[in-house]
């Protein structure tokens, strides 16, 4: 059996997952050295992504309520990128689902969405 790079992709994806899980799982991005937001450091304005890290930390608890507070875009964004990553497999058997949800007007939502959500974070503090 050949591996093609297609498998061999998906298999450092998921080792890399599985690896970000544990340390995500094990230790708490609040209280460890992780990585600090260099753009709140700079500007103290909160980006997109900042308290991912405790986000994902929390929902890897199943403190849910606990994640939304820390990224709600985060939270939310989960279920849009499980359904991404299983239209890219079905991509031959699916094809109208992948173009969908990879397709011009879902890459503009997202980007829409994307700055609404770091403007009207900044704007109400979440």
């Amino acid at each position: 059996m050949t591996l093609s790079r297609k498998n061999i992709l998906c298999a450092v994806v998921a080792v890399a997952l599985l690896a970000a899980i544990i340390v995500y799982a094990t230790f708490d991005p609040s209280v460890s050295p992780f990585p600090r937001c260099i753009f709140l450091q700079i500007t103290g304005l909160k980006c997109p992504g900042c308290g991912s890290q405790r986000a994902i930390h929390a929902l890897l608890h199943g403190d849910i309520a606990g994640a939304w507070a820390f990224n709600a875009a985060l939270v939310l964004s989960i279920p849009v990128a499980i359904a991404m990553y299983a239209a890219e497999f079905t991509r031959n058997r699916c094809p109208a689902l992948h173009n969908r949800l990879n397709g011009y007007v879902a890459i503009r939502a997202a980007f829409v969405l994307l700055v609404a959500w770091w403007i009207v974070r900044n704007i109400f503090d979440w």
